[in-house]
């Protein structure tokens, strides 16, 4: 969540106003939801966050959409999700269609196409951690109906 407006770059990221868009589409308020990297995050300097990758494009980086819901879990989960052949994301990708993005600050946020389906993905990630995979693929059926 953007706590200070100077944090981000405005010479390094897609969302810096330019002169053929107004400013409501370019306007980036406290409270914005943002997903991007720091470019620079030590002790000494001011960070700098940018929404670009070294290549110079956007790659899905940028001002998140206000629907949606935000939480917090533990670093050890956002690890297991971030696996390239995570069962779990693959298990609830067939439950209900959703947007996912995960932080490695321990944030995920999640957009399903209505509040409760989102809720429910909410839910099952806050309670894998804990859920043995059989535990998961018995919650996972009582939700589809099987």
């Amino acid at each position: 969540m953007l706590k200070h407006l100077r944090l981000l770059s405005t010479g390094r990221n897609p969302l810096a106003p330019r002169r053929q868009q107004t400013p409501a589409q370019t306007a980036q308020q406290v409270g914005d939801l943002i997903y991007g990297q720091f470019l620079v995050a030590n002790k000494d300097m001011e960070p700098e966050m940018v929404c670009i990758d070294s290549s110079g494009r956007s790659s899905g980086m940028g001002l998140i959409g206000q629907d949606g819901f935000l939480f917090k879990v533990s670093l050890g989960l956002i690890r297991k999700l971030l696996a390239p052949k995570c069962e779990i994301i693959q298990e609830l990708s067939q439950l209900y269609p959703f947007e996912l993005v995960l932080g490695m600050n321990g944030r995920i946020w999640v957009k399903a196409k209505t509040v409760q389906q989102t809720l429910i993905i909410v839910n099952i990630l806050e309670a894998c951690e804990y859920m043995t995979a059989e535990q998961r693929k018995q919650a996972l059926a009582k939700l589809s109906g099987n």
